[in-house]
């Protein structure tokens, strides 16, 4: 009896400690947002109160403003009295010397469940002539709002190049070739045109607009060669996912601000330019899925604070990794030469870039062994190396193999062994490198195909027999173990109901 209720206590002190814990987060401080009563407004106002008397919106603009509302389905805004006094999401004014306010921002479409600028209605949006006669204009962003209509950019967006510094049309839908108008558009900064379905070649009027810092035109179906460039100050060009061929224009080597190139999934030719080793302070060169021709150029090197190289399904012709390649991209943190036809081994040069992360190396014809320095590596988390021809130990530590599980892929390399103690024999998971056996075990003679189930379909791996009955093993110990667990269990809740 005393057990009993020596029992019973725990269980009731074991309650009321879950409760506790439980409701120990409500007892945390918190913190209530009040509504401001300050009148905080939208945009930059240069010191300027709008609570000031006599400070109104210019009377034009007003009315321009009301029209390109009603164009995009908010009738709603002609009801507001004064638009810059309003203070709604997406809407930016700025005060001139005599306390009028002009509109430097409009910006449409719900980019993210945070932002709050006014819907598009996009089965009859449309872009209204009226923001021709907003002269102050800035910054001008219409998002996923002409969708249902698709309509080609308006011409008369050239018309605003004395002031008009961003033009975002993104998802919009527009159709057609893009308007040589953008050219004129002489103090743009920022032009972004993804994910249309804009057609036609890249106009040269571009070239005009010297000062670009961003150039987005991905996403579209645009035809013909990349226009001879000359941007000074650009930060970011991508041209991804188009219909683009030619070869890429060696001026893109004296675009020396550039941060990011993004040319992948488009049909581009021909060599990779040696210009581009003045691209010193480039982070991202991605190129993937062109049909570039190699080798891999030595000026690649030079890039001294390249960070991602993607140069995944170009066929570079049976030529090898060059040795010397990427000996100076210390920085290099993501390195993707998958399906590139290349031949040869692996150089060792690629085991001294210590910062890497993601290194691709599959699907080609590498031969030879693994670098011994890879497991110098201990920033890597994915390793493919699968469907080549690599023979020898596999230089990884149990580390290594355990951080990357099903991220490391080495299977279709019949030459590959892994030494004793290294981690692969006891990771139940390893089906990202079957068939690779111990190098102090022969090989079995016959292998037999084992198909696994996932949510992508059946993928098919040859596994040794050997493998199969390890695992099996290890299955049937997992069961005995459980049936052990559960009639402890049966037996102490027995004794526990009878005292």
């Amino acid at each position: 009896m005393a057990l009993f209720f020596s029992l019973q206590n725990f269980v009731v002190l074991l309650v009321l400690v879950l409760i506790s814990l439980c409701l120990l987060p409500l007892a945390r401080p918190f913190t209530v947002i009040m509504s401001d009563s300050s009148g905080l407004v939208d945009g930059p106002q240069s010191g300027y109160s709008i609570n000031k008397n006599g400070i109104r919106t210019d009377p034009h603009e007003q009315e321009a403003v009301y029209d390109i509302m009603r164009a995009t389905g908010n009738n709603w805004a002609t009801d507001i009295p004064d638009v810059c006094r309003s203070r709604w999401h997406g809407i930016e004014c700025m005060p001139d010397k005599d306390n009028i306010y002009h509109i430097v921002s409009l910006s449409f479409g719900a980019l993210s469940d945070d932002t709050a600028f006014p819907p598009c209605d996009p089965t009859r949006s449309y872009i209204s002539p009226s923001i021709t006669k907003l002269p102050h204009l800035r910054t001008l962003l219409f998002y996923r709002c002409l969708s249902y209509i698709p309509q080609p950019i308006p011409t008369f967006l050239g018309k605003l190049g004395s002031t008009l510094q961003t033009l975002v049309l993104r998802e919009n839908g527009h159709v057609g070739p893009i308007p040589s108008e953008l050219g004129n558009l002489t103090h743009l900064r920022v032009l972004d045109l993804h994910k249309n379905n804009l057609n036609g070649s890249i106009p040269v009027s571009l070239g005009q607009v010297t000062g670009l810092r961003s150039l987005d035109l991905s996403g579209n179906r645009l035809t013909g060669s990349i226009p001879s460039l000359n941007f000074s100050v650009l930060n970011i060009l991508d041209l991804s996912q188009n219909l683009l061929t030619g070869s890429i224009p060696p001026s893109l080597g004296t675009c020396h601000s550039l941060i990011k190139i993004d040319f992948n999934r488009n049909r581009l030719n021909g060599p990779i330019p040696n210009s581009i080793s003045g691209l010193t302070n480039l982070m991202l060169l991605d190129l993937s899925y062109n049909s570039l021709s190699g080798p891999l150029p030595s000026p690649l090197r030079s890039l001294t604070s390249l960070q991602a190289l993607n140069l995944k399904g170009n066929s570079m012709g049976s030529n090898p990794i060059p040795s010397h390649c990427f000996e100076g991209l210390k920085g290099l943190m993501v390195l993707v030469l998958s399906n590139m036809n290349l031949h040869g081994p692996i150089p060792e040069s690629l085991g001294r870039l210590t910062n890497l992360r993601v290194l691709y190396l599959d699907n080609n014809f590498l031969n030879g062994s693994i670098p011994s320095n890879f497991q110098d590596l201990k920033n890597l988390s994915e390793l493919r190396l699968n469907d080549n021809r690599l023979t020898g130990r596999v230089p990884l530590g149990r580390d290594m193999v355990w951080r990357m599980r099903s991220k490391l892929r080495l299977y279709n390399n019949s030459g590959l062994c892994y030494n004793a103690n290294s981690g692969f024999e006891e990771d139940l998971d390893s089906w990202s490198h079957p068939g690779i056996g111990s190098c102090d075990m022969p090989k079995p003679e016959s292998a037999r195909i084992v198909r696994h189930l996932s949510t992508s379909g059946p993928t098919t791996f040859n596994v040794s027999s050997d493998a199969v009955f390890k695992f099996s093993v290890y299955v049937t110990l997992l069961q005995l173990t459980s049936f052990v667990l559960c009639t402890l269990t049966l037996i102490i809740a027995v004794k526990i109901f009878i005292l």
